[in-house]
């Protein structure tokens, strides 16, 4: 099935700037913290499905040259500041408690955004948004992009537990329908994503679905998406050691359009990869 699509993004949208960013607040928000920055230029230049990449300071900096990556969840006004961005943020090694650990008016330095965006419908269709853990942040930008084309949204929404899910009160207010998938059963259906994902496409009547969640999600809703003759976009998310293609670090495996496998790099070719076109085994190793 062809959609379509456009990115919609200029030279200079794509084009990243390495600024010192400014922390305005920190907020610990179940098993995540919202960090809010100023970090002039970047809020211009976003497009859903870019990132950031952040250096780490404290003892990371003392042992090597460290950064980190994360999903752009939000960009918003606040008042005196202009445009900032929202990044979340699961404190789960010493680089990511450090960060979580500053406090309001600390500086640090970032570079963004980086990566190619999703490719939004030229004309209003249905869309399916599936998002995981942290990994779901940019899918809330998306679907105010989407709702603003007059295409109709329903969110898949899930986490291991309650903690885990992102912003899910929000994402009722961001959706036509959503569904809530806990592992644990707490909150919502409880199970895997590839439980819903055929009952909610037959019911959405998606024609593109979006994804942004861990590898074997991705899997699992490309393979679902292509079944139900939808066209699918997975935010790949891989270790990102420089975030701007000089590592070579993140391969993924593609196929790309001439039918041709090669390896592309998630930072700078992706981190947004037609569904259909990765090589899914070949990348986790396994079957959805």
């Amino acid at each position: 099935m062809s959609i379509p699509t456009t990115t919609t993004t200029t030279t200079a949208a794509r084009t990243p700037l390495h600024v010192t960013a400014e922390v305005l607040s920190v907020k610990k928000v179940g098993a995540y913290h919202h960090l809010t920055l100023v970090a002039p230029g970047i809020p211009e230049r976003f497009r859903p499905g870019m990132f950031v990449a952040v250096s780490v300071g404290g003892e990371v900096a003392q042992s090597r040259l460290a950064r980190r990556s994360f999903w752009i969840h939000r960009v918003k006004p606040v008042g005196g500041y202009g445009a900032t961005i929202e990044l979340v943020v699961e404190a789960v090694g010493v680089g990511t408690r450090w960060l979580t650990g500053l406090a309001p008016g600390a500086r640090v330095e970032m570079t963004g955004p980086l990566g190619r965006p999703f490719a939004l419908p030229q004309e209003p269709v249905a869309c399916l948004l599936v998002g995981e853990g942290y990994a779901a942040a940019p899918l809330f930008p998306l679907a105010e992009r989407l709702r603003e084309r007059g295409c109709a949204v329903t969110l898949v929404v899930a986490g291991a537990d309650e903690a885990h899910l992102l912003s899910a009160l929000e994402a009722r207010r961001s959706a036509r329908a959503v569904t809530v998938v806990t592992a644990d059963g707490s909150v919502g259906s409880r199970g895997r994503v590839a439980d819903v994902l055929d009952e909610v496409l037959t019911r959405s009547g998606a024609e593109v679905v979006y994804a942004a969640a861990p590898l074997g999600t991705l899997h699992a809703v490309a393979v679902a998406a292509e079944a139900h003759g939808a066209w699918s976009q997975t935010a790949v998310e891989q270790p990102l050691t420089c975030g701007t293609g000089l590592c070579q670090g993140c391969a993924v495996p593609v196929v790309g359009e001439d039918g041709v496998a090669r390896l592309v790099r998630a930072c700078v070719d992706g981190p947004v990869f037609r569904g259909d076109r990765v090589r899914w085994v070949e990348l986790i190793g396994e079957e959805p």
